[in-house]
C-alpha cells in the first residue's frame, strides 16, 4: 500500500472529477485517492467508478447519504485513513483550485520536518488566480481575522490544501470537531497547533475553479465568522498537551 493518500470531497462534481483523478494518478510520487461523495446527483460517482476499474488499488469511494457539509466529508475520510496504514493524508478540492501538482511538496514537508503541511495562498502576498476582489478581499481579512482572535501562527487560516501526518489526526478527537464549513479548516489547524505539533506554510498558487459552482455561502461565512471566537473562548479551559 502507498503511505500517501488524498482525500478529495465532492458534491456534483462530474465536470471535473476524472480530470482530478487522472492528474493524480500520473504524478510521479504514487498517492492513492480517497473520494467522499455526498450523494452528487449529477453522476459524480459513476464517473469515479468507472476510473476505479482502471486503478483498483489507488482510488476508493465513499458514498454518503446527503450532502452532510465539508468537514464532515473529512471527518468520515480522516477515519477511513487512520483504519489503514496512510501515514500522509491530505485533503484537496476537486476543481482544480488547488493544483495536484502541489501534492508532492506538501507530502515532503511532512516527510522533513513539519506535522501539518499548508498549501498558503498569502504566504507571499496574495497568490490567487480569478476570483473577484471581494472575494480576495474577504478571504484574506478572514485569516487576518483568525490570527489576530487565535494568535495561529498560520498566514492562510482557511485554507483547504493541506497533508497531515498520521500522529496529528491520531491525536485530534475527531468526533468533536464541531465545525462543518470552511471554519472546519480553521478548527483543524487551530487544535493541531495548541496541541503542540508543527505548522509550516508552503506557497501556492490558488486558481478558482473554471467548471462546476462554487459551494461557498454567506451560512458557512458566517460560521466562520463566530465560531472562532466561541472556539478561541473553549480553548481557555481545555488542557492541550
Amino acid at each position: 500500500m502507498h503511505q500517501s493518500l488524498v482525500i478529495i470531497p465532492t458534491y456534483n462534481e462530474a465536470e471535473n472529477i476524472e480530470s482530478i483523478l487522472l492528474a493524480v494518478m500520473q504524478l510521479s510520487m504514487p498517492i492513492n485517492v480517497l473520494v467522499v461523495d455526498d450523494n452528487s446527483t449529477d453522476g459524480t460517482a459513476d464517473i469515479i467508478k468507472k476510473i476505479m476499474q482502471n486503478y483498483p488499488e489507488r482510488i476508493f469511494l465513499e458514498q454518503r447519504a446527503g450532502k452532510l457539509g465539508l468537514g464532515t466529508a473529512y471527518i468520515h475520510g480522516f477515519k477511513w485513513a487512520l483504519q489503514r496504514e496512510y501515514e500522509f493524508i491530505c485533503e484537496m478540492d476537486a476543481d482544480f483550485s488547488h493544483n495536484p501538482n502541489d501534492l508532492p511538496r506538501l507530502i515532503e514537508t511532512c516527510m522533513h520536518h513539519a506535522d501539518l503541511a499548508i498549501g498558503s495562498r498569502y504566504k507571499k502576498g496574495v497568490n490567487v488566480v480569478n476570483w473577484p476582489m471581494s472575494r480576495v478581499l474577504m478571504s484574506y481579512f478572514a485569516s487576518k481575522y483568525v490570527k489576530f482572535i487565535t494568535r495561529l501562527p498560520v498566514h492562510d487560516a482557511t485554507a483547504g490544501f493541506v497533508c497531515y501526518r498520521r500522529k496529528v489526526l491520531e491525536r485530534m478527537d475527531l468526533d468533536n470537531i464541531r465545525f462543518i464549513g470552511y471554519a472546519f479548516q480553521i478548527e483543524m489547524k487551530f487544535k493541531a497547533w495548541k496541541h503542540g505539533f508543527v505548522l509550516e506554510e508552503i506557497p501556492i498558487i490558488f486558481t478558482d475553479r473554471t467548471a462546476g459552482q462554487s459551494k461557498m455561502s454567506m451560512k458557512i461565512f458566517l460560521e466562520a465568522f463566530f465560531g472562532v471566537i466561541k472556539m478561541k473562548i473553549s480553548s481557555w479551559f481545555k488542557k492541550w498537551k
